[in-house]
């Protein structure tokens, strides 16, 4: 290697750097929100019970507590009580590499597999109502890092107020899959790449009330928006490594960190104006992967594979 090209690479390593300090300056002049962290722990219904990574959470209109787990001591998919008690829980045989869980406006449950690409449909009792195989995985399968991860399929599914479901297929794949109300195929968007419409790694998608669509393109440091008819509206950039986003009302709530580090290292919970971008505030944390905000401002975190429990934030007295 001759000095040009070794002068070329710190450049451009000095570059990158600065982009990165920057997102970190920005963060921190934005409020620090004020929210209590404490840790939810799941209670053990019987001797050899365990929790692996909870790669996902979401909170049902009744308050319980849905986990999406990858380990092999306790079903994928378990239900809490405030108090950490499993209610139920099922999906035994059923997950390769359990990814996202949401919860629909009718209050069903649907799940993404990052392995299969299997997505299912659960009544909140357990009972399968639908089951989507969305296919079209390379072979042999590849990450966006091009190593043989078993992260091949999809990562995150978003509910339109049509009653369309828009799943987010970014491992492997670069796009996003629109399916109607009955599990069939509608359309499919998105290549591999760094410009609009573009994506390395879709990794969780949201849809407003006016049917704008939130993508996390989390290898390229942004959130891009569409329309239902997946037209590229604009996007927020130098945003770090978006693991998950979630709407809440007028905002829309970002779990990120810095795009030159380890995943789930320190990062931020951001929130966003949703029609903006203006960052509003931050939380400063490490390592969530799934994340779901109430209407009372609570947020629950699906904390990666580095924290043993899921994270319960709560505003402080009379904070907002």
């Amino acid at each position: 290697m001759n000095k040009f090209t070794i002068l070329l690479l710190v450049v451009c390593v000095t570059i990158l750097a600065a982009g990165q300090e920057d997102l970190g300056q920005i963060v921190q002049r934005s409020p620090l929100l004020s929210l209590q962290a404490t840790e939810l722990r799941a209670q053990p219904p019987q001797a050899g019970w365990q929790l692996g990574m909870v790669s996902w959470i979401a909170v049902d209109r009744q308050g319980f507590i849905y986990l999406l787990q990858r380990g092999d001591k306790a079903d994928p998919i378990i239900v809490l009580d405030r108090e950490g008690h499993v209610v139920r829980s099922w999906g035994k045989g059923m997950f390769t590499l359990p990814h996202a869980l949401r919860i629909d406006p009718e209050g069903n449950v649907w799940t993404t597999d990052a392995a299969t690409s299997v997505v299912y449909q659960f009544s909140p009792a357990g009972r399968k109502l639908m089951e989507i195989h969305v296919g079209g995985q390379p072979s042999p399968c590849r990450d966006v890092t091009n190593s043989f991860s078993g992260f091949c399929g999809t990562t995150d599914i978003a509910f339109a107020p049509n009653g369309h479901l828009f799943i987010a297929d970014g491992y492997s794949n670069a796009r996003v899959v629109e399916y109607a109300r009955d599990g069939k195929k509608v359309r499919e968007w998105g290549t591999s790449g760094k410009g609009p419409g573009q994506f390395r790694l879709v990794h969780s998608i949201q849809i407003d009330n006016s049917g704008v669509i939130y993508v996390s393109d989390r290898e390229n440091g942004r959130v891009q928006r569409f329309d239902l008819t997946g037209k590229y509206l604009g996007e927020w950039d130098n945003l770090g490594r978006i693991f998950s986003l979630k709407l809440d009302g007028d905002s829309i709530w970002l779990a990120t960190q810095p795009l030159d580090v380890p995943n789930f290292a320190s990062g931020w919970l951001l929130k966003l104006d949703r029609k903006s971008g203006k960052l509003l505030g931050h939380f400063d944390m490490a390592g969530a992967h799934g994340i779901d905000v109430l209407n009372n401002g609570e947020i629950f975190l699906g904390p990666g594979p580095k924290q043993a429990s899921p994270q319960w934030l709560r505003p402080e007295p009379h904070v907002r």
